[in-house]
């Protein structure tokens, strides 16, 4: 498909959620996922502290700023803000003197984000309708932090929304996106299938090109720092996947995964080599008890 008729399904997909009163999962309800696989991409929020139950679609895939080392006091930009869940949380760490802003590209996700904060009553909180390829409005050097959660999967451009992640960050900034990816090439079938593309999953990147991105456009301390297998349904495998097929990928390794990835804007060398979830980062993630970002 080209860009424009991704993005024009992805919105249509998107609006219909934000018009439904009723968390929709990963999907609109259409068959690409059921249950099963809607409840697989999700996380719990209920535990976490700025959570609004009314701001959660269920649509992400992780917990973005529970390593985003957030500090109170910074700017922070949430990509496909949708209802703003991640901004509220974002918006319980950086305080009174911080900032968040939203970025969505979908006009029904913003009203109703906006609608949410209205009710909430945050001064320092704001949504933008924007396309995150092109941020326009948004100065550079703007972000101490970029978030963005089960959204980066969705985005053609890859490449050209990452470079605007570098333009936004301050110097010293970074960023923590939860998102999905593949290990192994996924078959055929599902990459092309419009109505996953739309719920998660086919838009997704091989992870070690995803962080080839990164390091191309001069991101710096690379690290995934949350990972977590999500299992298709056999309903989903079936209806896209013949006998053949459906075996050879189940034997073959190729999975989908629900990734958290760090990483920063920075002038020098990496402190660390590696990707794995190794002691990278110039600050601390909020839980610092796995060692994560030991190099501060």
């Amino acid at each position: 498909m080209q860009t424009k008729e991704i993005k024009s399904m992805v919105q249509n997909s998107y609006a219909e959620i934000a018009k439904n009163n009723n968390a929709s999962g990963c999907c609109t309800g259409k068959a690409c996922c059921g249950s099963t696989s809607s409840e697989s991409m999700q996380v719990d929020y209920s535990l976490v502290e700025g959570y609004h139950p009314e701001a959660d679609l269920a649509l992400g895939c992780g917990i973005p700023t529970e390593v985003a080392a957030i500090e109170p006091g910074d700017t922070v930009i949430d990509l496909g803000a949708g209802a703003g869940n991640d901004v509220f949380v974002a918006r319980r760490i950086v305080g009174e003197n911080g900032h968040v802003i939203g970025v969505d590209m979908t006009p029904e996700m913003v009203v109703r984000a906006l609608q949410n904060n209205q009710k909430l009553g945050y001064r320092n909180v704001e949504f933008l309708l924007n396309d995150i390829e092109d941020m326009t409005g948004i100065a550079d050097g703007r972000a101490d932090v970029v978030i963005s959660n089960c959204v980066m999967n969705l985005v053609p451009n890859k490449e050209r929304a990452f470079r605007e992640v570098y333009r936004v960050l301050k110097s010293g900034g970074h960023f923590s996106i939860s998102d999905v990816v593949t290990k192994g090439k996924l078959p055929e079938a599902l990459i092309t299938s419009a109505e996953l593309y739309a719920g998660c999953v086919a838009g997704a990147s091989e992870l070690g090109s995803y962080l080839g991105i990164l390091k191309s456009i001069g991101f710096k301390n690379i690290a995934v720092r949350r990972e977590r297998r999500i299992d298709l349904p056999e309903g989903v495998l079936d209806q896209h996947l013949d006998a053949t097929d459906k075996a050879d990928f189940l034997s073959s390794g190729t999975g989908i995964y629900s990734v958290t990835v760090y990483a920063e804007k920075r002038d020098g060398g990496d402190c660390c080599e590696s990707t794995e979830n190794t002691c990278c980062g110039v600050r601390k993630p909020n839980d610092s008890k796995e060692g994560n970002g030991c190099c501060s």
